[in-house]
């Protein structure tokens, strides 16, 4: 056989490969040679009142029924802490897709005060989701912490374009989480520790390394995350946060917030959310379990998940409540099963 009759005989044989598979899932998300592969990146254009920017994003797998938006906390955070999901997630299918908000540390940087506001990142999600052909058949929105409220805010301006929202560890009122924070959680520390504490903020000295002595064994090692060693990928989330943007909108106490988000407030308006909507909380947590519990209530398809063992990082410390539980809720959505009330894993 001369060389030419073996580089066709080659090539039909390939194409009846790939005519014989229907539809191929994995080999056509590959398949793109029209343009560089970037592992999943793609670096969003943002359009804001202060010119273009770009934020950057990363996709996990390939499933057109089920799209996982993830929106991080902070603000200023960054993805790296979600990094949890990939134990999980990728072996069910589930799509998920990281995200660094305009001003983390993957996405652009800009210095503008201005941009730092909840209606300007509820504008900048939404351009996220059109850019990544994001929509009402596939498209799931779960937000943690700060990424909790830019949810909400989001699903309530734009929920026709949700097939289903989580919103993990956030209440939904801050001058609620300040109360909790002051009359639950102080009162639950050593009283001295909390004296020394307030000292040190009245002084504003949030940067002294006394500050976080006080603050990781006392407060974070049992709210924030209560594994014994920290991961690394929550290490390096906190290291690569944007304090700019943390402490003039959530404020630079630990003990609550003082920033533009004091006031935020949603508790009246979730009865607006119709979309199916999982609340996720911790035992632990920073915030109220009782009042999270309370969310999945207000809204009109909710579903609780509590972590026993969990803190503010339950993805974390409670791992495979969090994600089991989170993949049952995806699975259950898309299978057009809403009426769970409770979701365990």
């Amino acid at each position: 056989m001369c060389r030419a009759q073996a580089l066709f005989l080659a090539v039909m044989l390939g194409s009846g490969v790939v005519l014989a598979q229907k539809a191929p899932t994995l080999p056509a998300y590959f398949a793109d040679s029209s343009r560089i592969r970037e592992g999943g990146v793609r670096l969003v254009p943002i359009q804001t009142p202060k010119g273009t920017f770009k934020v950057w994003t990363k996709r996990f797998g390939n499933n057109p029924r089920i799209k996982l938006l993830l929106l991080h906390g902070g603000p200023g955070f960054t993805h790296e802490y979600f990094e949890s999901l990939e134990g999980f997630l990728p072996a069910e299918g589930i799509e998920f897709i990281y995200y660094d908000q305009l001003g983390s540390a993957f996405s652009d940087q800009p210095k503008d005060k201005d941009l730092w506001t909840t209606e300007r990142f509820v504008e900048e999600v939404e351009q996220v989701r059109v850019a990544l052909g994001l929509n009402r058949d596939n498209f799931y929105l779960l937000g943690h912490s700060w990424g909790g409220i830019l949810a909400v805010e989001y699903a309530l301006k734009y929920g026709g374009n949700l097939k289903g929202l989580v919103i993990s560890n956030m209440m939904m009122s801050i001058p609620d989480y300040n109360r909790y924070a002051a009359n639950v959680l102080a009162k639950g520390m050593d009283p001295a520790v909390v004296k020394e504490v307030k000292e040190l903020e009245a002084k504003g000295l949030y940067e002294s390394p006394r500050y976080m002595e006080l603050l990781i064994p006392h407060f974070y090692a049992k709210h924030l995350c209560r594994l014994p060693e920290w991961p690394d990928a929550f290490n390096r989330a906190a290291a690569r946060a944007n304090k700019e943007i943390y402490v003039l909108m959530q404020g630079p106490s630990e003990f609550g917030a003082s920033g533009r988000l004091e006031h935020w407030d949603r508790k009246a308006d979730l009865p607006k959310l119709t979309m199916p909507t999982l609340v996720i909380g911790g035992t632990h947590d920073t915030m109220d379990p009782a009042h999270m519990a309370w969310i999945a209530g207000q809204v009109k398809h909710g579903s609780y998940l509590l972590c026993p063992k969990g803190s503010h990082m339950a993805m974390w410390d409670d791992q495979r409540t969090y994600n089991l539980g989170l993949i049952r809720f995806l699975k259950e959505t898309d299978a057009g099963r809403n009426t769970v009330r409770f979701a365990k894993p």
